[in-house]
């Protein structure tokens, strides 16, 4: 595959990049950049999400994707991964910011994902010339990069002592908006995040927290919930909105029986009204 690449301050879509502390000269990519500005969110966070944490990254991702934010994040393990993927399935546009050159893919693992991320329009991106192989300290150059690019960056779930942090450090250097998903005080992966949080860092609950501070003009009327087509799937969507997630407790507390709740869930998954997060664990799309 050609290997492109372009400078920073003379590339429409790149010029944030050419105007941060420490810019790269120039930037390496496989796939295809938007042509010129358009709103972009970087999501970071931990490699070994919780079910919350999994679950919040895909839907801010999801949504904003969805309307036509550009999605940008690291291709690592955990919430970079979910983050790339969501916006995939939203059919937008997503970008990959490596620490190795863009001749290899790290991790391997995501190999797969890289190649649907160029397939979809969007590209995989290093300032690292080929070959260039992935060391500890580019990791933590690399974040600058994330930041730079985007217009926001949100943090996902990070403890105290998270290399995500530095991403966040650098999006705060480089003037950009920093957006944070608050955690469970008792869970040691909010403990970043809350911390961030009590340095002024906007809180992220919503898609729509992010759009009003860096494109109100993206903002939709509010979307009314889904309504289910029987009342066993009202009460299942009642449940989840209520904040129940596990497949188990949902059934018990909807009162059908086994059966006849396997196929409510069945087809709602079917028509796209919820979706799986794994562990028998549940939202509504």
């Amino acid at each position: 595959m050609k290997i492109n690449r372009a400078t920073p301050g003379k590339h429409k879509y790149l010029h944030t990049l050419g105007v941060i502390p420490t810019p790269p000269e120039l930037v390496y990519f496989n796939g295809t950049l938007p042509a010129k500005r358009v709103p972009t969110v970087a999501i970071v966070g931990t490699r070994k999400p919780t079910s919350y944490g999994r679950e919040v990254a895909y839907r801010l991702a999801y949504d904003l994707a969805k309307r036509g934010v550009v999605v940008v994040s690291g291709l690592a393990l955990g919430i970079d991964a979910i983050a790339h993927k969501a916006a995939l399935e939203a059919r937008g546009t997503t970008l990959a910011i490596l620490a190795n050159s863009v001749d290899s893919i790290y991790p391997r693992a995501h190999e797969t994902l890289a190649k649907e991320i160029i397939a979809s329009g969007g590209a995989i991106l290093s300032e690292y010339e080929p070959p260039t192989s992935a060391r500890s300290y580019q990791f933590l150059a690399r974040n600058r990069i994330v930041s730079g690019i985007s217009d926001a960056v949100v943090v996902v779930e990070a403890a105290a002592r998270s290399g995500t942090l530095s991403t966040a450090a650098h999006a705060l250097e480089q003037g950009k908006d920093l957006f944070v998903v608050p955690g469970n005080i008792t869970s040691p992966l909010s403990a970043g995040c809350n911390a961030l949080l009590k340095r002024g860092a906007y809180p992220a609950t919503c898609a729509e927290d992010i759009l009003e501070v860096i494109a109100p003009g993206l903002l939709e009327p509010q979307a009314m919930l889904p309504l289910g087509t029987t009342p066993l799937e009202s009460t299942i969507i009642s449940l989840l909105q209520s904040g129940v997630r596990d497949g188990d407790q949902l059934q018990e507390r909807s009162g059908a029986e086994p059966s006849t709740f396997s196929q409510a869930m069945t087809l709602m998954e079917i028509n796209g009204t919820i979706r799986g997060l794994g562990a028998n664990q549940w939202t509504i799309t």
